[in-house]
């Protein structure tokens, strides 16, 4: 039988490591955004240059309207490939959030189901009853996140189909 001071350090050292996993999480992702914001950055300062340098040269109003119209389409394809950049860093940061609660929530699962059983083998005779009553509401607590969380999945997994869909390339007519 397990005491209840392992108990305690068990779920410790579980807190201990999921907190370590989140920080690295965290930290992970706000390094894939400050390279992507940089990069951006970049992109948009070079081609600004390039677009000043053009304008410059040029002496024919028709020559300049052309250059600020392609200036313009590739802002706006630089905009959309930023957009789709911030989506999948915000996108794969839930999914790993995500992918840890749901092992917390099943290491606390099983650690409450271990104490019941362990009570129930130490319950005193006629308490059958009260025994299974907590069995079935961990088993409906237990339906219920299975539920939500196959919800969100199907959610996040239209969202994505969504959000790719809208910001995939068109071919030009």
């Amino acid at each position: 039988m397990v005491n209840l001071a392992e108990q305690m350090t068990e779920l410790n050292n579980a807190a201990v490591l999921s907190a370590a996993r989140l920080s690295k999480l965290s930290l992970d992702s706000a390094e894939r955004l400050l390279a992507l914001q940089l990069g951006f950055a970049k992109s948009a300062l070079g081609d600004a240059t390039r677009a000043a340098r053009a304008a410059s040269a040029t002496q024919d109003p028709q020559q300049l309207l052309a250059l600020r119209t392609k200036a313009a389409e590739e802002a706006m394809s630089q905009w959309l490939e930023y957009s789709r950049g911030l989506y999948e860093v915000a996108s794969d940061a839930q999914a790993e959030l995500a992918k840890l609660a749901e092992e917390r929530l099943a290491e606390m699962q099983r650690a409450v189901t271990d104490t019941v059983e362990q009570a129930a083998k130490g319950a005193p005779a006629g308490s059958d009853v009260a025994v299974a009553a907590m069995k079935s509401s961990l088993a409906a607590a237990t339906a219920a996140f299975d539920s939500f969380t196959k919800a969100a999945r199907h959610a996040a997994s239209f969202t994505d189909a969504s959000v790719k869909a809208a910001t995939a390339p068109k071919g030009r007519k």
